[in-house]
């Protein structure tokens, strides 16, 4: 006999009423996927830097053009709102005050991952791709190396590649070309 366990799922509004209650504080490293509130993994050293070198390798080339995010909330739906890594997302004159950004502002993602890349690859990258998000970059630092994804759709991203050391990545909507040694050092 199969025992069925029933799941509660959390809506956004109801994860930052959780918040404002003091069920976890804004240092919690925790995100919303899928309406399950799930514990991130600690930032190695590294990781920490490679997210260092992107917000800087970004930031020169691109500032001014678009907003460049850095660990901080992309809203894909009422159940989901990761904090990938670095977001590359349309200019706004209010740097999204009011809200965060959804889908359609999102012009490229980056995940750096060390130890998370199962949680990235088998959890994220498909809520991504439902939710239209044109290009995910995820910065394999374990094999050095890096995926691109491309082509969302419901049934996951139409379009994979990986580029290791001597290979230049080009995104896809923006200006914006590098090697991968330039990410990941």
């Amino acid at each position: 006999m199969a025992v069925q366990i029933a799941r509660r799922l959390f809506t956004v509004t109801e994860y930052y009423r959780m918040a404002q209650a003091g069920i976890f504080s804004e240092d919690d490293r925790v995100e919303l996927l899928e309406g399950e509130i799930l514990e991130m993994s600690p930032i190695s050293s590294r990781h920490a830097s490679c997210v260092k070198r992107l917000n800087d390798l970004l930031v020169r080339k691109l500032s001014g053009r678009f907003v460049i995010s850095v660990q901080d909330p992309i809203r894909l739906s009422d159940y989901s709102e990761p904090q990938p890594d670095i977001a590359v997302l349309k200019f706004r004159a209010d740097f999204y005050s009011a809200e965060h950004p959804k889908p359609e502002d999102v012009l490229l993602l980056i995940e750096v991952c060390e130890t998370s890349a199962e949680l990235d690859r088998h959890v994220k990258l498909p809520l991504y791709a439902k939710a239209g998000i044109p290009e995910v970059w995820l910065v394999d630092l374990a094999h050095n190396q890096i995926e691109v994804y491309r082509a969302p759709s419901a049934q996951g991203y139409g379009e994979s590649q990986t580029l290791g050391r001597g290979q230049t990545l080009t995104a896809q909507l923006l200006p914006l070309a590098l090697t991968v040694e330039e990410i990941v050092g």
